[in-house]
């Protein structure tokens, strides 16, 4: 089969490897429609990442499909059947995982190559994260699923009561996903980016209020304190993963606010933290990381529901071949996410 492998910084290559087959508990899908993501991006521009893989690796980890091989042992699934796996699944077992800290798991199973023909689903996740895809579903919605899932996992570990005040800052696809989510949940979000149509499509998604941050003649906090009676925002979304932007994140909460430290940064860096402002006004910083089957389930009925038009944020179909492209075109912000088909 055709498939992506990522070798290093922005080192992404079309191969030719075998056709994946399934051990005992696992599935094969063939991809229907896999969706670039940011942290695909950041990935593909920084080579490698933390956690969920090691180089050189077949690449991406959004994808709907269609089962077409399964293993022994599987039960409830059969040929065809359309389906959504997340890309990992937690243990069950560990001291996490019996606190339903499920993303805390150490012993979580990731699976990355959404990017190629077919995907292998390894057997933790068919028993955990493998999802029917209800027939009023594209596929390229239901690809959606796992960076919405991040999203919901984000907002539930930032209490969000009716009355509050958000400001989200990012304008790349999880930072809109966070503003059409909490538009449902909230009085007010305001939305920081430096891209217009990107803004744009923050406030179709229910923005209050957006500002491009190139354009500013005031300090983002400022702004913030301008539409919240110079207090600040009640909940902080860092969604961009720039450490000086944790530090603004951080600037913008009034006493007693909650910041969400969403977006991860590269690894080993570091941010400064005014430690009297910390104590004082008593700040909440919480980094929040992947998400939890519980919230896998979620975002697929959230998407099932049509109540949120994220198709907004599908600037393509592109075709498997043009992926290098695709990622050059997300770096200079000329897309948000694309549905790539191996099959066109």
């Amino acid at each position: 089969m055709l498939a992506a492998l990522l070798y290093g910084k922005e080192d992404l290559r079309l191969e030719i490897v075998p056709d994946p087959t399934p051990d005992l508990g696992e599935v094969v899908i063939r991809v229907k429609t896999a969706t670039t993501c940011g942290t695909d991006l950041k990935v593909w521009r920084r080579g490698g990442h933390a956690k969920m893989l090691q180089l050189p690796t077949l690449f991406g980890h959004e994808a709907a499909g269609e089962i077409v091989a399964i293993g022994e042992g599987v039960q409830g699934w059969q040929i065809g059947d359309r389906v959504v796996a997340n890309n990992s699944a937690p243990c069950f077992q560990c001291f996490f995982c019996d606190r339903h800290a499920y993303s805390l798991c150490p012993n979580i199973t990731w699976n990355n190559g959404t990017f190629a023909e077919y995907l292998k689903i390894p057997a933790p996740i068919v028993q955990a994260n493998l999802l029917a895809i209800p027939p009023n579903i594209p596929d390229e919605l239901a690809s959606l699923t796992e960076p919405l899932a991040c999203v919901l996992h984000g907002i539930d570990r930032s209490p969000i009561q009716p009355q509050d005040r958000v400001t989200v800052i990012g304008d790349g696809a999880i930072g809109l996903m966070f503003v059409a989510v909490l538009a449902t949940r909230c009085a007010q979000v305001i939305l920081f980016g430096g891209n217009d149509n990107r803004l744009e499509i923050g406030r179709q998604l229910g923005a209050f209020q957006t500002f491009n941050y190139h354009q500013l003649g005031q300090t983002i906090p400022e702004v913030v304190r301008g539409f919240t009676d110079g207090w600040g925002a009640d909940v902080v979304i860092e969604a961009t993963g720039v450490p000086e932007v944790w530090e603004t994140a951080i600037a913008c909460g009034r006493p007693g606010a909650i910041i969400n430290l969403f977006g991860g940064c590269p690894k080993d860096t570091t941010i400064t933290v005014n430690t009297e402002r910390l104590h004082y006004s008593e700040l909440t910083l919480k980094g929040v990381f992947h998400n939890t089957p519980y919230h896998v389930r979620e975002a697929l009925s959230t998407i099932a529901s049509r109540q949120i038009p994220l198709e907004l944020l599908l600037s393509d179909r592109r075709s498997l071949k043009d992926l290098e492209r695709t990622f050059q075109d997300m770096r200079d912000r000329q897309a948000i996410k694309v549905a790539i088909v191996p099959g066109d």
